[in-house]
Formats: structure tokens, C-alpha cells, sequence
């Protein structure tokens, strides 16, 4: 049994934030019982597919769960949401506030019909600042957040991640908050309104390590964490590739100056100790560098290996699903559907008392709405 078995959430959110946060609870072991318009998630066309409405990108973020298609603008629409509502645990949505009101689907009225009811709204700017209500993607996110300018101090080019990942973690921080929410639930016996921002949950990732000298006031320094910022940290060249290498470590460091032929480095006042090192991270990657240049990657590997220091290869993306240790681990898993054939999902990364839970496909359109409102009408709510 998994540790969410047994929990309902009802998902009406759409994209990537929220489909991640809840695609984690299906996971988990929760029912997701996934919301959907006549349209559908404007994903299900994101990526390539043998289906149409089950794009690649839909496929990664909806699996486990089972989808229903509910005419929200319609009286009979929020009528079967709100007996829906009475069995669910979690309601989760990415509608705005302005919007959420317009459909009648007011927190009040919700809980009418549910007071232990977890209300989770996943939007893009705190509900009590200048930018509420207004539309967020991750894009619009990034910028506004510090990415941009972090690749800009990093490459000189203001560009964003090569990642939606201001999607990405605020839906991993959404889960935390809701599942915190249903543990408060467990002792109080009530349920209670979550509130899950993008900006505001970037804005926090970004600055756990690059507030850095704005900690104090006054500041004891600008923002932005030197040695990540440094445009030499990066896979170092070899005679042959690359190699991403971190001695990190005062014996670390003591060996590799010993051992590449330059032991008087590390009585060198920048290079001394980890401050110094910090401080002068764009030299010692200088001086890195330089060094790597010289030898095979095979050779650093080795060498790296026997003096403790992490290091490894560049993987790509098509060569992770070869990765030895993956393999071993039986990472990666296999689903065969009728009618789309074979295909992979990486797995869940965590395990529950030694075993990874599987992972179930995703829901086409409208899969299971028959079946779950004959549930609601039978007063089968699956939780057994």
C-alpha cells in the first residue's frame, strides 16, 4: 500500500504545474481524478504522438490518473463537481482568482459541501499583491524571478534555463505544501486553504544560494553566489571530451595541485581555503582548466577515482536510458496500451519500504467519466 492510497484529489489544473504536483500524488498512491473541459489539457497536443490528445508532454505529466470531462460554465457541470467535492480530500486548481469567482466555485461554497476539504490554489502571483490575477508561464516566470538574469551574469546573454523549471518546482513545492496541509488536516480534523505561487516559489529557489551578500543589512556584498555564477564553471576540457570534475574538499584540493604538478597552488593565499577559493573561483577554474586540457578523459576518470574527488562524463539526453546504473535500478519502466503500443516513462525516483512504485498511463479525454460519476451516484467514493 502506498502512503497516499486512499486520498482523492480532484485536479483542475492544466499545463505543467499543477499536472506534475498532481501527477506526483498519483504516484503516491492518491485517486487523481483529473478535470478536464470538452477541449481537453492544451497539452494533450504538446509533443510528438501515434494518438492524437496524447502528446509526448501530456504524456509526462498526466500519468496514473484518471480524467473526466465537466462543462465548468454549466449548471450541471458545477453541479457534478460539488458532489465530487464531498469525496475528495484535495481540490487543486490553476484558475484565477477573478476567473474562479466567475464560475461560482468560491472557497465558501466549497466547503460547504466538504470542511475537511485541503483548497489548493496553484497560481502564478500571491493572491494579496499588485500582480494577482495575472497570467503566468514559466517563460514570464523565469524572467521575473532571477533566471534570466543569472544566465545573463553567467554568459553575458539573458536567456532562460533550458528547462521549464519554474513550472517544474513549483509543482515539486506544491506537493510538499499539500501534503503538509492533509498531515495538519490528520491532527485538527479540518481542512484549510493552501496557496501555491509561482513567482513567489522561484523567487525563493533562486535565492537560497544567490541572496548571498543581501542576507545582511547592509549588505556584505552584491547578490548571486560567485562560484556558480563563474562563466568557468563548466564541463572541463579533455584531450579527447569533456569531463565535469568537483574537488571541493582541502584534501581534495591538496591532492590535485600535488598530483598535476603544481603543489605550491595550495599554499597560494587564493586558493588556500574554501572562502578564498570561493572568492577566487574564476582563477582556480582558470588554472582547472588548464590542467584538464592535458590528458584523456579516461585518464582524469582514473585519476579522479583514486583520489576520492566526483567526477564523471557527460550523459545525454538519449544516453539515459542506457545509463548502467539506471538499468540496474530498473529506473526507466515499460507500458504497453492497446492502442499506442509501447512506451517508456521514467520511473518514480523514490522508494517506499525498498520498492519503486509503478507508474500507470495517462487518461485519454473523458476516459473515466462514466465510471467516476456512477461512483459519485453509488456513494462509492474508492476509498477502502
Amino acid at each position: 500500500m502506498l502512503p497516499l492510497t486512499g486520498y482523492r484529489i480532484l485536479d483542475l489544473t492544466s499545463v505543467i504545474f499543477g499536472p506534475l504536483a498532481s501527477q506526483v500524488m498519483a504516484d503516491y498512491g492518491a485517486d487523481v481524478i483529473k478535470i478536464e473541459s470538452p477541449d481537453g489539457d492544451v497539452m494533450r497536443g504538446t509533443g510528438p504522438t501515434t494518438e492524437n490528445g496524447m502528446g509526448a508532454v501530456f504524456l509526462g505529466v498526466n500519468r496514473g490518473k484518471r480524467s473526466i470531462i465537466i462543462d465548468l460554465k454549466s449548471s450541471a457541470g458545477r453541479e457534478a463537481l460539488l458532489n465530487l467535492v464531498s469525496t475528495a480530500d484535495v481540490l487543486m486548481h490553476t484558475i484565477r482568482p477573478q476567473k474562479l469567482a466567475a464560475i461560482g466555485l468560491d472557497e465558501q461554497l466549497l466547503r460547504q459541501h466538504n470542511p475537511k476539504l485541503v483548497f489548493a490554489s496553484l497560481v502564478g502571483f500571491g493572491e494579496n499583491g499588485p500582480y494577482s490575477g495575472m497570467p503566468a508561464y514559466d517563460d514570464i516566470i523565469q524572467g521575473k524571478s532571477g533566471n534570466v538574469d543569472l544566465m545573463q551574469r553567467q554568459t553575458g546573454t539573458p536567456q532562460y534555463f533550458p528547462s521549464i523549471v519554474a513550472d517544474k518546482t513549483s509543482g515539486l513545492i506544491a506537493v510538499s505544501a499539500i501534503l503538509a496541509a492533509l498531515l495538519a488536516r490528520e491532527r485538527t480534523g479540518k481542512g484549510s486553504h493552501v496557496e501555491i505561487p509561482m513567482f513567489e516559489s522561484m523567487v525563493a529557489f533562486n535565492l537560497v544560494e544567490h541572496l548571498y551578500g543581501r542576507h545582511f543589512d547592509p549588505a556584505q556584498g552584491a547578490a548571486g553566489y560567485s562560484r556558480v555564477l563563474n562563466p568557468w564553471r563548466r564541463p572541463f576540457r579533455t584531450t579527447d571530451g569533456f569531463i565535469c570534475a568537483l574537488p571541493y574538499t582541502e584534501a581534495h584540493w591538496r591532492r590535485f595541485f600535488e598530483e598535476t604538478d603544481v603543489p605550491d597552488l595550495i599554499k597560494d593565499p587564493r586558493f588556500n581555503s574554501h572562502s578564498a577559493r570561493t572568492h577566487h573561483a574564476e582563477a582556480l577554474y582558470a588554472v582547472v582548466g588548464k590542467s584538464m586540457a592535458t590528458r584523456s578523459t579516461d585518464e582524469w576518470l582514473k585519476f579522479f577515482k583514486d583520489i576520492d574527488v566526483a567526477a564523471s562524463r557527460i550523459t545525454s539526453m538519449e544516453d539515459l536510458q542506457k545509463d548502467e546504473h539506471l538499468l540496474a535500478t530498473e529506473f526507466f519502466q515499460t507500458i504497453h496500451d492497446e492502442a499506442m503500443g509501447k512506451l517508456v516513462f521514467p520511473g518514480v525516483p523514490v522508494r517506499f519500504d525498498g520498492v519503486r512504485p509503478a507508474v500507470g498511463m495517462a487518461p485519454r479525454l473523458g476516459e473515466h467519466t462514466a465510471e467516476v460519476l456512477a461512483e459519485i451516484k453509488q456513494g462509492n467514493s474508492r476509498r477502502q
